[in-house]
């Protein structure tokens, strides 16, 4: 997953779209530590702590997570950047520890369809001689990749899906 400055992107959002319509509401909630229990991190914190205490709260963090991602993180649980670590308190960890484990980003919608990677529809392969890739309907009309009704999720399958079907009508073009 990539943050972007639209939002968020990467393989496993252009695949979670697949399945997403524009009409509906969506949550994300992400674990930014995955590897770390809230023990693990409640004792790593502790220690960062203990360690720069008197760096802000911000500039610890970044022991953690991306400098980019920082200010948006401490503003979702009301945790001023320059506050020093040494004046964290218990119930301040506690949020920082579930806001790593339970990250909530907000849905405002998908990207416009001109900026789609891919796009599901197209030519019904009912339609299609899968041996030839002839229409049925119209006779010398070869459909391929994209403009047939096949999409797939992202790893290379809709290039895989146009080479193929590409391929497969080029050698029964007459």
């Amino acid at each position: 997953m990539l943050f972007t400055h639209f939002g968020i992107s990467g393989p496993i959002i252009l695949s979670a779209s697949s399945y997403m319509s524009a009409n509906e509401a969506y949550k994300l909630i992400l674990d930014l530590k995955p590897a770390l229990s809230d023990d693990q991190l409640d004792n790593k914190l502790i220690l960062l702590f203990e360690e720069e205490h008197l760096k802000s709260i911000g500039k610890v963090l970044e022991n953690l997570l991306p400098k980019k991602l920082i200010n948006m993180f401490l503003k979702s649980i009301n945790i001023d950047y320059y506050k020093k670590a040494c004046d964290i308190t218990k119930f301040e960890r506690t949020a920082i520890i579930n806001n790593l484990k339970h990250f909530d980003l907000k849905y405002d919608s998908l990207r416009d369809i001109d900026e789609a990677i891919i796009t599901a529809g197209g030519v019904n392969v009912k339609e299609i001689d899968p041996k030839t890739m002839e229409s049925k309907l119209v006779k010398n009309l070869y459909i391929v990749g994209e403009v047939l009704d096949i999409d797939a999720l992202t790893g290379g399958y809709n290039l895989q899906i146009a080479f193929s079907t590409a391929y497969q009508a080029a050698m029964n073009i007459e």
